[in-house]
């Protein structure tokens, strides 16, 4: 089971960026998905999650209204539209699952320069 995820870089404030999670060797289709960001020197946080029925949850005040979580069970890939981007977003961004199992992506580093 392999969790890809892609689609950081390098910003400026107010820019817009698009994170991809593809998922194979598993269907994560009857599972909730999620993001989590962890910056330098801070621990691992979790942002944002969505049930397998597709409702959304934010865990962070900070980036409700500026980020969306989505998901495609036919691609078997979950998305993270951020939008309005702050040099506090600037973090590693990792997907996760528990299915079963805590399956993790590899991290896609994300920098916000203001």
């Amino acid at each position: 089971v392999q969790l890809q995820a892609s689609g950081g870089g390098l910003v400026q404030a107010g820019d817009s960026l698009r994170l991809s999670c593809a998922a194979s060797g598993l269907s994560f289709s009857n599972y909730a998905v999620d993001w989590f960001r962890q910056a330098p020197g801070r621990e691992r946080e979790l942002v944002a999650s969505i049930s397998w029925k597709g409702e959304s949850t934010y865990n962070l005040d900070s980036v409700k209204g500026r980020f969306a979580i989505s998901r495609d069970n036919a691609k078997n890939t979950w998305y993270l539209q951020m939008n309005s981007l702050k040099s506090e977003d600037t973090a590693i961004y990792y997907c996760h699952s528990k299915a079963g199992w805590h399956y993790w992506g590899q991290g896609t580093q994300v920098t916000v320069s203001s």
